[in-house]
This record gives C-alpha cells, structure tokens and sequence, in this order.
C-alpha cells in the first residue's frame, strides 16, 4: 500500500495548528527562562545578556534544599491522601444509579469554581480559635477548649488535598466507569472478600489511571502558592512561593529562572521515575 499525502490545506492545518499552539504558549516561553536563568543579574538594574552559571550555583544553599525537599515530600503526601481517599469514594459513586452520579458530578465541580483564595480563607475560618470547628466540638464535650489549627501543616495539607480531590475524581471516574461490574463479581463468586476484591481487582485493573492521578495531585500541588501562604507557617511555604519572592521581590529573575528551571527538571525526573516504577509492577502478560 503506497502513504497517501495529505490532500487540502486542511490536513496540514490540522498538523501545524497545535504545532504553532505548543511552540507560541510553550516552547518559546520556556525557552526564554533557560535564556533568562544564564543572564548576570546587574546591581541597581534589572539583569543584562550573559552566560554564566552563578544562578545555578547559588541554588546550593541550605534553604533552598529544605524548600525544595519540603514541597516535594508535600506534593507526595497530598498526592498519596488524594488518590486512597478518592478512589474508594470514586468506585462507590460508580455503583450508583445514574441520576446520582450526575448529582455528585455537579457537585464536585461546583465546588472547582471556587478560587483557591476563597478555599484558603475558608478553611482558614474553619480552623480558627474563635470561630473554627474546635468551638463545636467544645459544645459537644469532646474538647476543653477551643483550639487554632491554621496557620500549620495539617491546615496546608487539609486545604490542598480539598482543592485537588475534586480532579482526582474526576481523573478516576471515567476507568472506573468502564470497569466490567462482572470482574468483582467473578472474584467474590470465587470466595474473595470485599476489601480484597477490591484492592486485586479494582486497583489491580485500573493502575495505569491510578498513576495519572498520583501524578496530576503531584505536580497541581508543586504549583501551589496561595495556600501555602494562607494556611501554613513561613516554614512552610513552598518552592514557588521563594521563586515569586525571587522574581519579584527581590527583582532577580535570573535567579528565579534557575530555580525554575532546578525545580521543573527534578519533578520531571520523579515523574518519569514514577511512570517507570508502574510499569515494571505491571504483569508481562499485560
């Protein structure tokens, strides 16, 4: 069989379209910030065109590696707490009629139009002294007094995680829709338990999205920059949070490129290494 080419403009349209979309919104944007990252920041100006690799080298400071160590232990553990709570909620919602899975669809991303400024605020009047949840649970007789929970670590992950389950569902749901409501059915015929059948079966089938969803938590939570700032303590704050400081504050972007760049290499690297750690769990005979 002899390739055909393509006939009409539109077939290379529909090439060069996207093409030209990733190279304008991407490519060149990245670009710049390696080209950036290279630059000498100049005293009392902005920076000026250079090639050098003190930006680089500057990144070997003790607060740069508790930052950078903090956010991706932080991106894992939200990760981790989004994806074993969302896919159990996630399979029972797939159980149900179809009118209420609609319902809980509806309300999961009603709750995606609130912006992180409004979540973070939020909880943060949740988690307050004075008009927080200790305040019921002291009416309740279950504590002595009224305590604050936010600023700390435990608001941080309790906010993120709120602000990302929502995608993780949405991330699970369409495999677990598909899942063949024979497999459990057959592994219970077979004598196995609810909560085996469950992590043989369902986990077992769907690892492939299980993985996708670890990894969107993972990198939506080392962009995270508003809640950082809101519910937890300056000790803290995340790897963007000092890049923004960087860049803006300190007027040094040629610095904050650097982390940039430092930063997005070492989560594409775990990320990479994630996928490939799956895929060698996988069966050969998948």
């Amino acid at each position: 069989m002899k390739a055909q080419r393509p006939r009409g403009i539109g077939a290379y349209l529909a090439f060069f379209y996207p093409a030209l979309m990733l190279g304008f919104f991407f490519v060149i944007p990245f670009a710049t910030m390696v080209a950036v990252s290279f630059f000498h920041r100049q005293p009392g100006a902005f920076y000026i065109p250079a090639f050098e690799l003190d930006n680089y080298r500057a990144l070997a400071t003790p607060l740069f590696s508790r930052v950078l160590v903090f956010s991706l232990l932080l991106g894992a553990l939200c990760a981790a707490l989004c994806v074993a709570a969302g896919l159990p909620f996630t399979y029972f919602i797939t159980r149900l009629k179809r009118r209420f899975q609609v319902v809980w669809l509806v309300f999961l991303l009603a709750v995606l139009s609130l912006s992180e400024v409004i979540i973070g605020f939020s909880w943060s009047l949740l988690l307050s002294r004075t008009a927080g949840i200790s305040n019921l649970l002291v009416r309740l007789g279950l504590m002595d007094h009224a305590v604050s929970w936010s600023p700390g670590l435990a608001a941080l992950v309790l906010g993120l995680c709120y602000l990302a389950f929502p995608y993780t569902v949405l991330v699970l749901y369409p495999p677990l829709s598909r899942l063949d409501p024979a497999l459990p059915e057959a592994a219970r015929t077979l004598g196995a338990s609810p909560l085996r059948t469950f992590f043989t079966v369902v986990v077992g089938t769907l690892r492939d999205a299980i993985v996708a969803a670890f990894i969107m938590v993972f990198v939506f939570t080392l962009g995270a920059y508003l809640l950082p700032q809101i519910l937890g303590r300056p000790h803290h704050w995340t790897l963007s949070v000092l890049i923004t400081d960087q860049a803006i504050y300190q007027s040094n972007m040629p610095q904050a490129a650097a982390m940039a760049i430092f930063f997005m290499g070492v989560s594409l690297a775990l990320v990479g290494l994630t996928m490939v750690l799956g895929k060698r769990r996988r069966p050969a005979n998948d």
